[in-house]
């Protein structure tokens, strides 16, 4: 596929990194990265090992084997995580045409890493990066949490990323196909990555993501349910047939930014109300790229010169609304447009079981026309018996934000992780997590590391 340049979207990690090397581990022994001379990733074009002696982002920051930059504003800055997992890392990348993602040095997309624990407790876990970052960037969201676990851990740049991902591919809603297709691919070469490593495959595969990750958690747990036994879906976005997706709420965020539409039309789209002070930072920083990207992969025609050949090569460039979309009509434009959602769309009929957290303040994706409508659509499908949904109160779309506003805003990742070991108890000793609710505070008052799901009202018994 032919991709574009990597620049995460969230503001402050469209600065560059520069990794300097590490120090590797000692030589392998006594269980000590055992086999990691037999590891060879099914389907990679290239890829390269190394023993390491921490395998969290405690161990890997500074280095090569990650890139905090990539990570910056997805949690708060408070936030605890284990450390002291060694193990073989792998990165690579699978054949590709498109050659933006420059980690390593490689220009080359379809990247991955694999982390494989000495201490293994059977499992392996899956994820693809949110919005348009990369490979790297849940290494302290979901690799940290997961590895300290035991569970083997593999993630992919889901083969395009940065603003002007929507140049890959030669026709509308490819861009976004690959991101499923490389989930796939990852999931699949994983598996026998682990059987080499370990000697057998993974007992239980999980599939997770925040965001853009979040949507591939879904649209692979209804898919592939064969290759997972659970996910958890992070504030997944929302691709559906029948208008469910951003590109009607977008352009009224767009309309807002400049003057044109009041903050009643912004309720009607779906952004709660409470959320009003973070509209400002997502005008500045989310709303005008995000809709001009996601409308020119689906939609190229509509405004050919907005965002044109590329996004931006500047910050500000990258962020400018396009003035189109402020006018933008899903429903009005043609029949094509809407197949190119269609190719992509969620359906609701997942096949395995899948928790769902939406922050109630987020102002990228509200949960009103998202994860409330996914719900219903799981429901619909007759599966809601796989399904638990939490509301978390008083959290947004990043955990960043937090540290800006913490008397109006509570990180979600302590749920995450509540909800992915809950996860693992409902699959693994048949423990039902709590019902659906809107989950309250900590009792503690520890927002930042500390989330009870069973806490808050419940929204159904």
């Amino acid at each position: 596929m032919r991709p574009s340049r990597g620049v995460p979207l969230l503001v402050a990690a469209l600065a560059a990194a520069v990794l300097t090397a590490p120090s590797p581990a000692g030589a392998a022994g006594d269980g000590h990265c055992a086999r990691q001379d037999r590891l060879r990733v099914p389907g990679a074009a290239r890829q390269r090992d190394a023993c390491l002696s921490d395998l969290t982002t405690a161990g890997l920051a500074g280095t090569r084997y990650t890139d905090m930059a990539d990570q910056t504003g997805l949690t708060a800055a408070a936030t605890r995580s284990p450390s002291g997992v060694p193990g073989v890392q792998i990165d690579g990348y699978f054949p590709d045409s498109s050659h933006f993602n420059d980690t390593h040095g490689w220009g080359h997309d379809a990247q991955f890493v694999i982390r494989l624990p000495d201490r293994w407790n059977g499992g392996l876990v899956v994820t693809g990066a949110p919005g348009n970052r990369k490979q790297y960037a849940t290494d302290k969201a979901v690799s940290d949490h997961v590895l300290a676990q035991g569970f083997a851990y593999a993630s992919t740049d889901k083969g395009n990323s940065g603003p002007d991902f929507h140049r890959d591919g030669e026709r509308p809603g490819d861009a976004v196909a690959e991101w499923n297709a490389r989930t796939t691919q990852l999931t699949r070469a994983a598996r026998q990555a682990v059987a080499q490593r370990y000697g057998h495959a993974p007992r239980r595969t999980y599939m997770t993501g925040v965001s853009n990750g979040g949507y591939l958690t879904r649209w692979q747990l209804e898919n592939h349910p064969e290759l997972y036994d659970g996910g958890v879906d992070w504030e997944g976005t929302l691709w559906a047939a029948g208008g469910r997706h951003p590109l009607l709420s977008l352009p009224v965020a767009v309309a807002w930014t400049s003057g044109a539409a009041t903050d009643e039309d912004m309720y009607e789209a779906g952004f709660a109300r409470g959320s009003e002070f973070l509209w400002p930072y997502h005008a500045k920083a989310y709303w005008g790229v995000t809709q001009k990207i996601y409308r020119a992969e689906f939609d190229p025609d509509y405004d050919p010169g907005c965002p044109g050949a590329s996004a931006g090569s500047t910050l500000e460039q990258v962020l400018a609304p396009c003035p189109s979309d402020a006018v933008y009509d899903y429903a009005s434009r043609p029949a094509s447009v809407h197949r190119a959602v269609e190719r992509v769309a969620l359906t609701g009929r997942i096949g395995r079981p899948l928790i769902t957290l939406h922050g109630d303040l987020d102002a990228l994706l509200p949960a009103s026309v998202d994860s409330d409508v996914y719900d219903r659509m799981i429901e619909s499908s007759g599966r809601d018996r796989l399904h638990r949904y939490y509301t978390v109160r008083k959290g947004t779309h990043v955990d960043g934000l937090y540290d800006s506003h913490p008397d109006r805003l509570r990180p979600v990742l302590p749920c995450y992780r509540s909800a992915f070991d809950a996860l693992v108890a409902w699959v693994e000793r048949g423990v039902a997590p709590p019902a659906d609710r809107t989950v309250g505070e900590p009792a503690d008052g520890d927002v930042v590391d500390s989330c009870a799901l069973g806490s808050g009202a419940a929204v159904r018994p």
